[in-house]
């Protein structure tokens, strides 16, 4: 094992440019795990061409745009720089409506706007969701919980404590139950996540920085050389995700 070799070679899957939320790039180096449920499926459910729709965290708008909703009646919200930038000229000259979200999770649209609030993964309080819900209104949301990745975050980051570790479905539960909102659907399970290289475990650990904070090639090259003994070993380094889904109907207050 030539370490210089490996080093120069990590250094400049560092410098691989993430754009959106588009894991295409690595789609042949990594392999997720089958969840039991179909996000978009769920979504497609509730979802009709009438209904004004809020996507929170969109991203790149890439799944919201393979839903094919009415652009007028569509809205997104986004928190990374340069996603809102992205926006701007993607969904925005289409008539998409785009607010940016900041860390206190405060939804920029008027009460009882929208029918169906959808979030994949992204950050949320259940009183602004509730807030902009129109009465029945259908909230949809797929989050990452806080067990997600964690044998892959102790593997490279010395010491390292999970930024969401209350994130789960029976925590969630119990607070959209606390503001009312009815259960439609619920479901937990944590897939196995595996990387077929170096390339892709890096590439996909500078980018989820929350679960790899600090991380560099640099100053954690020793706990990339465990992991890449690792791969050589089995074929793959092993991780494993945390999901769960939950579709909840809002029943306003008296």
């Amino acid at each position: 094992m030539n370490s210089n070799k490996l080093k120069k070679e990590w250094l400049e899957y560092e410098n691989i440019p993430f754009k959106g939320w588009d894991f295409s790039y690595i789609k042949d180096s990594w392999e997720n795990g089958p969840l039991p449920w179909n996000y978009a499926e769920i979504v497609k459910k509730y979802l009709s061409s009438d209904l004004e729709l809020l996507d929170m965290g969109t991203g790149g708008g890439e799944f919201l745009l393979s839903l094919h909703h009415p652009y007028e009646k569509t809205s997104v919200t986004e928190g990374w720089e340069p996603n809102i930038n992205l926006l701007k000229s993607k969904l925005v000259p289409l008539g998409v409506k785009l607010a940016p979200i900041s860390d206190d999770d405060i939804i920029d649209f008027p009460d009882n706007h929208f029918d169906l609030v959808i979030n994949r993964h992204e950050s949320f309080h259940v009183e602004e969701v509730k807030r902009v819900l129109t009465p029945n209104g259908v909230f949809i949301t797929q989050q990452a919980g806080g067990k997600n990745g964690n044998r892959l975050s102790n593997m490279l980051i010395p010491n390292f404590v999970p930024k969401y570790e209350t994130l789960n479905l029976e925590n969630t539960l119990r607070e959209l139950k606390e503001h009312k909102f009815e259960i439609m659907l619920a479901n937990e399970s944590f897939p196995y996540q595996k990387f077929f290289n170096m390339e892709a475990l890096i590439y996909y650990a500078k980018v989820i920085e929350w679960e790899f904070p600090g991380f560099t090639v640099e100053g954690h090259f020793n706990q990339l050389l465990n992991a890449y003994e690792e791969l050589i070993r089995n074929g793959y380094v092993l991780n494993y995700e945390h999901r769960f889904v939950i579709v909840a109907v809002n029943h306003k207050k008296d």
